[in-house]
């Protein structure tokens, strides 16, 4: 029997699009009053961004700026949000959407000028700091490259497809993690967990060896540091559908920091929420599995250990486990990848490996 999956009574366009509408409504009320348009938003500034253990992530303080179109210096900026936040209006009510790069470019067209993208990623995230609501709800996307396989049924929502259903492994190679999929309602899934994978090779190598039902799981390719919406959907899956999620990077600091960034997010991202799945598990692989394994591995290098200091104090990584790796890298002073397994054969790390690491984090 497939699962049941929790229906959204919300839709989130909808809330989307009022809350810009009631920021061009503040405005123009503003300027009837003759009064200069200004707004304010919490401050992301380092100083202001905090960690906390409740929400399992970071947050930004009470700490705000203002930005007021009387201020010569914040005119620029202040006129640049505002178009921002007109043009993703008018794609959201178009059902359109527009990669960070085209927002870029399509400012040019109504004469509003960006120095370069850096500017126009900035002006978009005070939009999102100022909504409460990440860019992929304002239909603006990077460019996407992670992919899902796996026994969930989807349906479109975007135009000419509304209605549409897919089964995710319609497709022998995954399925682009897009806004479509990612804003598609999930219907039905046999699948009892999901399985992240931070490495094209292996995702491929497991639908080759159909991990997907030998152990009833979803797949997810996150091409490295897993793009927001792909933290997204695997927190919609957590979350919605109740499916356990279970990380695979390599072993190393930066592969610990794929791993987390998707359980606790980041610092960069902490004006957001639900971008975040903070009961997912990291299930290596670990430092102490080069060890126990005999696995093929290098020596760290030092920016490796500089990162293992980092992340040492980083307040994300005080569990038993985090640490215990972290001391363990800095010990053995050794890290490898994912494909070291197939020292063994290509299908070691499905055969013997998986079973027991999930067994072990399931008990």
């Amino acid at each position: 029997m497939g699962r049941s999956v929790k229906k959204r009574s919300v839709s989130r366009r909808e809330v989307v699009l009022r809350r810009l509408e009631s920021l061009g409504r503040r405005f123009c009320e503003q300027i009837e009053k003759g009064v200069f348009p200004w707004i304010e938003m919490k401050s992301r500034s380092t100083d202001n961004i905090f960690y906390s253990p409740e929400l399992r992530q970071y947050v930004l303080g009470d700490r705000v700026v203002r930005r007021s179109s009387r201020i010569v210096r914040h005119l620029r900026p202040f006129t640049q949000m505002v178009w921002t936040a007109y043009f993703v209006k008018e794609l959201i009510r178009q059902r359109k959407t527009s990669t960070l790069r085209d927002v870029y470019y399509s400012a040019q067209a109504y004469d509003i000028f960006f120095k370069d993208q850096v500017e126009s990623d900035n002006i978009i995230t005070d939009l999102e700091t100022v909504t409460g609501f990440p860019r992929e709800d304002l239909n603006v996307f990077p460019e996407e490259r992670s992919a899902v396989f796996g026994d969930l049924t989807i349906e479109y929502t975007v135009p000419g497809y509304e209605g549409r259903r897919l089964n995710l492994t319609s497709h022998p190679d995954g399925l682009m993690i897009g806004p479509a999929l990612t804003n598609s309602r999930l219907i039905r899934t046999g699948a009892d967990k999901v399985i992240v994978i931070e490495k094209g090779a292996m995702f491929t190598r497991f639908i080759e060896e159909r991990v997907y039902e030998k152990f009833n799981a979803i797949l997810i390719y996150t091409a490295g540091q897993a793009p927001r919406s792909t933290r997204y959907f695997i927190r919609r899956l957590n979350q919605e559908v109740g499916l356990p999620v279970y990380i695979f990077t390599d072993a190393d600091p930066w592969g610990m920091h794929i791993a987390m960034v998707i359980i606790s997010g980041s610092a960069n991202a902490a004006h957001l929420r639900d971008l975040t799945t903070p009961d997912a598990k990291w299930a290596g692989v670990w430092a102490s599995d080069i060890n126990s394994y005999k696995l093929p591995s290098e020596g760290l290098s030092d920016i490796d250990i500089k990162r293992l200091h980092e992340l040492s104090r980083d307040p994300r990584y005080k569990g038993e486990l985090w640490q215990r790796e972290i001391k363990t890298f800095m010990k053995i002073k050794k890290k490898c990848e994912l494909e070291a397994f197939s020292r063994y054969g290509l299908t070691h790390i499905v055969d013997k490996y998986l079973p027991e690491r999930l067994k072990e984090l399931e008990t």
